[in-house]
């Protein structure tokens, strides 16, 4: 039973990590055949992990028809990043209400750990991960563990488009910018929560939110551009 456990878990960390990078291309047919050859895993483990990643959002199922990856769409990642300002604002509604002072100045001091690498770090997977680093800390503040799953959950499935974003960034669009790097808007973020000023924390983190929602058209199309590039 705990092979079968180590293997089922282990196709599935493998799978997750193609779905959540795209690895399959949006509304692909998944091939479980092929599939079960390159991860070496019969169709028992298999099948759990893709049933899974199905719960999670991340694969899609249809009766008489299979696994297919999921769609890739502006409305679609729209609501991801709706559904994500819903969690996170009220995460840190109650952040305000139950963080103690220690836990609240332990995501400031990474916040001052992380500020100078992140504004050099020209590797955008790291930039990434420092982000949501920063959110999942900022969330943790408020003591509920099914806030924080639903947010590793809207993470996984908006972090490509989110890559995409840190492209455009990166590249100096100025109307990404305009707010300036995303860890002053961090800074902004932690200090209300800091004062324990509930209105200033939750539109500081809303407004943040709904500024990288805007540019979901454009990153969406430049990840089909990316998807989709011919091979030679």
């Amino acid at each position: 039973m705990a092979k079968q456990e180590s293997s089922v878990e282990r196709v599935y960390e493998r799978l997750r990590k193609m779905a959540v990078n795209f690895e399959f291309k949006p509304e692909e047919r998944l091939n479980e055949s092929a599939l079960s050859v390159e991860l070496a895993a019969s169709r028992t483990p298999l099948r759990e992990a893709l049933n899974r990643l199905v719960a999670e959002g991340l694969l899609t199922f249809q009766n008489g028809r299979g696994f297919f990856c999921r769609a890739l769409s502006p409305s679609r990642i729209q609501e991801l990043y709706e559904a994500r300002a819903a969690v996170e604002t009220e995460a840190v509604i109650r952040a305000i209400e139950r963080a103690t002072d220690e836990e609240i100045q332990a995501v400031v001091n990474y916040l001052d750990q992380t500020e100078d690498t992140y504004d050099t770090c020209e590797d955008l997977s790291e930039l990434l991960k420092m982000d949501e680093a920063f959110h999942m800390r900022l969330a943790e503040l408020s003591n509920n563990g099914e806030l924080l799953r639903l947010l590793e959950n809207l993470n996984s499935r908006i972090r490509y488009v989110r890559l995409i974003n840190l492209q455009l960034l990166r590249l100096g669009n100025q109307s990404l910018v305009a707010d300036g790097a995303k860890l002053s808007a961090h800074r902004t973020i932690i200090e209300a929560v800091s004062r324990r000023n509930k209105t200033a924390a939750v539109n500081a983190l809303r407004g943040h939110i709904e500024r990288r929602r805007e540019e979901t058209t454009e990153a969406v199309r430049i990840a089909y551009s990316q998807l989709y590039v011919p091979s030679h």
